[in-house]
Order: structure tokens, then C-alpha cells, then sequence
């Protein structure tokens, strides 16, 4: 199964592709976003448009990163996500999870640290980056048992 990973964010929103067969997650894009436009219908159509790019036709699976507090509840943001989720799942007649992305965009910081890129090269790929992370973290949790902490649910709305 193909995997589309969202990374929501204010004013950037990174995409990722990965496949549960072979493990590979890779980063896609990141969407700027115009003010205001981050986590609206209009965001939904530009990422319908970059998943149909990113994998035509063919089935596959949206993951949505979830804004999780690090002591595990949810907060504001993670509402507004969970319902801008809803939106998708209903406009793309797809399957949406949700999967916990603390730290993710620490971890693609961390993995840019020594990269040699600018700041501002950095900043344009962060988002992508992160999206990959939801979505490695997202792949590895279907080969673990899951219990009822764990974030990674189906229901976005």
C-alpha cells in the first residue's frame, strides 16, 4: 500500500510518499501556503493536486500528522488538524490516519544540522522533511502492536 504523508502546518505544508511493502519514505514537497490559506478548503485542493501528481490515479492512503502535546493530549492545534483531516478524508474519498508527530521537525532539523545547506535552503525543505518523519513513524507502528495510547487512529473527525 502507497502512503501520502501531510505535515500541516501556518505556513508551510510538506508532503511525503512512502510504501508499506518496501519501507521508503521520501519527501515530496512542501506547499506555501498565502496567509490564511493554511489548513482551508483551498490547501485541501492544492494537495489533492500534488497527490494526484505524486501518484496519479492509484490507490493510496493519506497520514496526517498530528500536533500532539509532549505529555500526549491533545491541544487546539490538534483539533483544527483532526478536523481540516475530516475535510480531506470527505473531499479525497480516501483513507485518512492520523499519526502523533512530536519531534518530527526536530528530527528533520537534526538531519539537515550538518548538511551544508543555508538557512533558507533548510527552511524550504524542513516541512518535506518532517512529513517523511509522520510517515516513517507512521509505517513503523504497522508492524508493532498498537495499544490505546498510541495516536495513530483512523478517525480524523
Amino acid at each position: 500500500m502507497r502512503y501520502i504523508a501531510v505535515d500541516l502546518g501556518d505556513a508551510r505544508t510538506g508532503l511525503a510518499a512512502g510504501d508499506a511493502l518496501t519501507g521508503i519514505v521520501s519527501p515530496l514537497t512542501v506547499l506555501e501556503c498565502p496567509s490564511g490559506l493554511c489548513g482551508g478548503d483551498a490547501l485541501i485542493d492544492l494537495v489533492l493536486k500534488e497527490i494526484e501528481r505524486a501518484v496519479g490515479p492509484g490507490a493510496c492512503e493519506l497520514v496526517v500528522g498530528l500536533p500532539m502535546n509532549m505529555d500526549g493530549t491533545e491541544g487546539p492545534r490538534a483539533r483544527i488538524v483532526r478536523a481540516w483531516a475530516g475535510r480531506l478524508a470527505a473531499k479525497s474519498g480516501r483513507k485518512v490516519h492520523m499519526q502523533d508527530e512530536r519531534l518530527t521537525s526536530a528530527e528533520a532539523d537534526w538531519g539537515m544540522a550538518r548538511s551544508g545547506l543555508t538557512r533558507g535552503q533548510k527552511k524550504a525543505r524542513r516541512d518535506a522533511l518532517a512529513a517523511a518523519a509522520v510517515l516513517r513513524d507512521f509505517l513503523a507502528s504497522l508492524t508493532r502492536p498498537r495499544d490505546a495510547s498510541d495516536a495513530g487512529d483512523e478517525d480524523p473527525g
